[in-house]
């Protein structure tokens, strides 16, 4: 391999290409350390933080030493961002001849088969004018566009139904049996993620197509040479979900509007069976309702203890026998009806598994329960032997990385839940800190006075201390909740002491639009505040004067009546080992490290990250949670607070 060190001089290639370059040593150490890992086929865990340019250090190694490379991605916004700017970037400037192929899940693809058969269906079918408008579009553009990618057609909405009809999925593909099999815009991504030297996929795609080796993607991860996976911060959570098993009534709902699609084309004559999927339809909504609430999670124990779930789920299951029976008896007639009676046979094998291998060693039971869906899941208590297996297949080199992983320098949790710690693949861990002078930058604030998390009134008290830091900044702040729930609270909370105070900074609420339409109007304000949760914890970035608060409302510990996190705790103690220490604690540092880096962005930004929660202070791990944030002054004098923005906006002129 080149020497990586002239490739990151100040006055190398990327100094040449990239406006406002600046050679950091954090970032050559760790391409360095890439570099080697490549070489020698080993793992590496590297934790970069903020700043550091950790997406060049992995680049530039990757396309200079050859071989086949797959890079994984948290997200399709990720994705695209490396293949349409970051990549091209790199390759241009160290004029590396590599070829590269963006892969996404099939759901982003048009289908010409499911395309056909919707137009076919006749339109009458359809909810709105706008969709039989959308339809028209998506049947031009699949005539003429080379990848069939959904993002290439932006005057549909990414969120519209209609994309769901046009698409296929795992389950309803014909594979080598569709008569467009020829002009499959998937078979065509995948054709050229096989050939190219570097695949970029995202995290779910890797676990659920390349790991699990659907049909057709079983070549790919046999030809690569090295793998890097970036935000791996987010690899357990995924690995949990493909290594596990799922089947959930929007599964059936769309099972039944696909055999409805067949029998219209191909057993139109077979009277029984509108009426069998009509009582199939109907036996997998009674289940939905058989539950009460929404956005929950509940553990099989105390879902059998309701005896409505138990009949209705036997009840669906007899409907789903008999449908699959009459499907059996016109599979003949078509492709699409024997791959319907296919699908029949496995969600009702997937259920009835669910429901009588409750005991499965190694896996939880649980049902999580939507708005309108309910969906049966069952999880690995621990994935860390099923990866570890993935590892010692062909030698090739692995690489995590992200802001993201260790606790003040320690990866053992990580690697323990990834099983990087165990056999000849145990990785090597390394870490570069921020190379931002976070002293100056930025101060830590602990109000006094808070009550424990668990008091009735405590989210009153959180929007009472953050007001007056909240008319210090001039607004400029996400407000970041652990829940929903708070977050709701804390708007309404909001909406009223602002006009109390009469207090002009506009309030932007998770969900009024997509993230990013909501991130765009909170740069444009320049002094908003924008309320969220999960979404907006990390993957964010807004650099500048329009974020200089970010204020959390508690430690991000997950809660534990979540029925995979109480399962994995207990399995954990029962092997007399302390589940706090070794998981709870590490996940919520992980979690609160990534809110907290929200704040700092580049070398000029300057901000305060105020955290309410009074266990930081009162508990004996407190400490061990702060220490792992980034260098900051820290305070619990609200004076400080407010003298460090004077101080700031007199320095930036605001």
């Amino acid at each position: 391999m080149p020497d990586i060190d002239s490739f990151f001089s100040s006055d190398g290639p990327l100094a040449r290409a990239v406006p406002g370059y600046t050679a950091r040593a954090q970032q050559l150490e760790m391409a360095q350390a890439i570099a080697g890992t490549i070489a020698s086929n080993a793992v590496l865990v590297a934790e970069a933080g903020t700043g550091t340019g950790k997406t060049f250090a992995y680049l530039v190694p990757a396309l200079l030493a050859g071989g086949k490379v797959i890079i994984s991605t948290g997200t399709k916004t990720l994705q695209d961002q490396l293949f349409n700017r970051d990549i091209p970037t790199v390759r241009a400037a160290l004029k590396a001849p590599v070829t590269v192929a963006l892969l996404k899940g099939r759901a982003n693809y048009v289908c010409h088969y499911h395309l056909e058969r919707t137009v076919q269906d006749g339109r009458a079918s359809f909810a709105s004018r706008e969709e039989v408008k959308y339809l028209k579009m998506i049947e031009r553009y699949a005539g003429v566009s080379k990848s069939g990618d959904k993002s290439g057609l932006s005057e549909v909405p990414e969120n519209a139904a209609l994309w769901q009809q046009v698409t296929s999925t795992r389950e309803n593909c014909l594979g080598s049996d569709c008569p467009h099999h020829k002009s499959c815009f998937v078979m065509e991504a995948r054709k050229q993620a096989l050939a190219a030297d570097i695949v970029v996929v995202n995290h779910h795609l890797f676990f659920a197509d390349v790991m699990l080796r659907d049909e057709g993607l079983s070549e790919l991860l046999p030809a690569c040479n090295t793998v890097i996976f970036d935000e791996a911060h987010q690899l357990p959570e995924t690995a949990s979900l493909f290594f596990g098993e799922s089947v959930s009534t929007s599964q059936l709902l769309d099972l039944a509007r696909d055999i409805q699609a067949e029998a219209l084309l191909g057993a139109k004559d077979f009277a029984a069976l509108p009426l069998a999927i009509a009582a199939m339809e109907k036996a997998a909504r009674d289940l939905r309702l058989t539950i009460e609430g929404e956005n929950m999670r509940m553990p099989l124990a105390a879902v059998m203890k309701n005896a409505g779930f138990g009949s209705a789920l036997d009840e669906l299951l007899a409907r789903l026998d008999a449908l699959a029976a009459m499907l059996e008896s016109q599979a003949e007639r078509s492709e699409g009806l024997e791959n319907c009676w296919q699908r029949t046979r496995e969600m009702t094998g997937g259920i009835k598994r669910w429901r009588d291998e409750a005991e499965a060693e190694g896996f939880v039971r649980w049902v999580e329960v939507f708005s309108h869906a309910l969906q049966l899941n069952a999880t690995p208590l621990s994935i860390a032997e099923i990866f570890n297996k993935q590892l010692s297949g062909s030698p090739r080199a692995w690489v995590f990385t992200s802001a993201t992983l260790s606790v003040k320098g320690d990866f053992s949790h990580y690697n323990s839940e990834m099983g990087l710690n165990a056999g000849p693949n145990a990785s090597r861990s390394a870490c570069w800190d921020s190379p931002f002078d976070f002293a100056n930058q930025a101060l830590l604030y602990v109000p006094t006075g808070m009550s424990e998390p668990s008091s009735r009134e405590y989210t009153e008290e959180v929007v009472k201390a953050a007001l007056p830091v909240l008319k210090a900044s001039g607004g400029r702040a996400f407000f970041l909740c652990t829940s929903l729930r708070a977050m709701q609270r804390v708007h309404e909370l909001l909406l009223i002491a602002f006009a109390r105070e009469e207090l002009e900074f506009p309030i932007l609420l998770q969900g009024q639009g997509s993230r990013s339409h909501m991130l765009e109007r909170f740069r444009k304000m320049g002094n908003a505040v924008l309320i969220g949760s999960q979404s907006f914890w990390e993957g964010v970035d807004v650099r500048g004067e329009a974020l200089s608060l970010v204020v959390i409302d508690k430690l991000p510990f997950a809660p534990p009546d979540d029925p995979v996190l109480s399962a994995r705790i207990e399995k954990i103690n029962k092997e007399g080992r302390n589940a706090f220490m070794e998981y709870q604690l590490p996940r919520a540092v992980i979690n609160l490290k990534q809110g907290a880096g929200r704040l700092i962005r580049d070398e000029t930004d300057r901000g305060v990250l105020m955290i309410c929660d009074p266990r930081l202070i009162t508990k004996s791990y407190g400490k061990k949670i702060w220490r792992s944030l980034p260098p900051m002054k820290r305070t619990r004098n609200l004076t400080e607070v407010e003298e460090f923005f004077a101080r700031s906006d007199a320095t930036a002129g605001v």
